[in-house]
């Protein structure tokens, strides 16, 4: 009979610790940096200048907030035409009014002439439609892992459906933690990237929990009962680990090439979109060989010794 190579079932609980970890920094991250939303969710005005040459970022900063008042942001972005530009962003229940706008370029080109700013595009975001596109790409989310857990249920009905799959979403629930702190340690507003970072971890970290689940499944008709549950859930991930490693590895050197360009070229929203989702990859990896199966072995070790007594 065939046995494993690695006992990882075996300390499945240092996995729990370290998953436990985590979450436990991000939470306190979350405490001591706060939560960043970006515009599009808390409402407000965001203004995009065009510009040529050199700039100081704090010094045009601290020019817009003797237009606009204190409660702005000014950052490097990115422009549709690839010319340098900035973003002006205004949070809260007020717009920027016309005049506002071109008081603020006025002054901006008094002050640095050679850097001719234009406006190249405006937008006033209801702070009550932000809170509302919030809630809704929230229930996006909610409705993706309960459609997860329905099909994982289904799927693997003869060995555990439901059980297999509300692991599966704690999986995956581990890993929307991970992409959620990965923005929030790196001060990142959480914008439509972070929707979009979450929404793809669901779909690619669910696909390596089924692959290892079909394992588990194969395994369990090839050999019945002959082997322990935690014994047949070990060997099953010591088969899938070659394959499961490379998909990712190869997936996450692809990402981080993209990081690199991304900051060679300044190219700001694609980073904050690729660097968490590298990073939630990875935690899918972690979290499906170990975290999703761990949690399932361990559900059913209890049920067992207690069926014992």
């Amino acid at each position: 009979m065939q046995t494993a190579k690695y006992d990882f079932m075996g300390k499945r609980r240092i996995f729990f610790g370290i998953s436990a970890a985590i979450i436990a920094v991000i939470v306190l991250c979350s405490i001591l940096f706060g939560v960043q939303m970006d515009i599009q969710f808390r409402g407000g005005a965001m203004l995009t200048l065009g510009y040529e040459g050199e700039i100081q970022l704090s010094d045009v900063e601290e020019a817009a907030k003797e237009v606009l008042g204190s409660d702005i942001t000014v950052q490097s972005s990115d422009s549709a035409t690839g010319q340098k530009a900035i973003t002006v962003s205004m949070p809260g229940s007020e717009t920027m009014s016309a005049d506002e706008l071109e008081d603020l370029i006025a002054q901006l080109n008094e002050a640095y002439e050679a850097n001719n700013f234009t406006q190249l595009e405006t937008s006033n975001v209801d702070a009550t439609m932000g809170r509302e596109f919030f809630i809704k790409c929230l229930v996006a989310v909610v409705t993706a892992c309960v459609l997860i857990l329905i099909y994982v249920w289904i799927r693997f009905r003869r060995i555990g459906g439901l059980t297999a799959g509300t692991f599966a979403v704690c999986a995956l629930i581990n890993d929307l933690i991970v992409v959620f702190g990965c923005f929030v340690i790196l001060q990142i507003p959480l914008n439509g990237n972070f929707v979009a970072a979450m929404l793809t971890i669901l779909g690619y970290s669910i696909n390596d929990t089924v692959v290892i689940y079909d394992r588990i499944r194969e395994n369990r008709k090839l050999m019945g009962n002959k082997l322990p549950f935690e014994q047949l859930v070990n060997l099953s991930i010591n088969q899938s680990l070659r394959r499961s490693v490379n998909t990712t590895v190869t997936t996450c050197i692809a990402l981080a090439v993209v990081c690199v360009v991304s900051v060679v070229f300044s190219l700001s929203s694609i980073f904050t979109f690729a660097l968490p989702l590298m990073i939630g990859m990875a935690s899918g990896l972690y979290t499906s060989l170990f975290l999703a199966t761990g949690l399932w072995v361990e559900w059913e070790s209890h049920r067992a010794k207690k069926a014992s007594k």
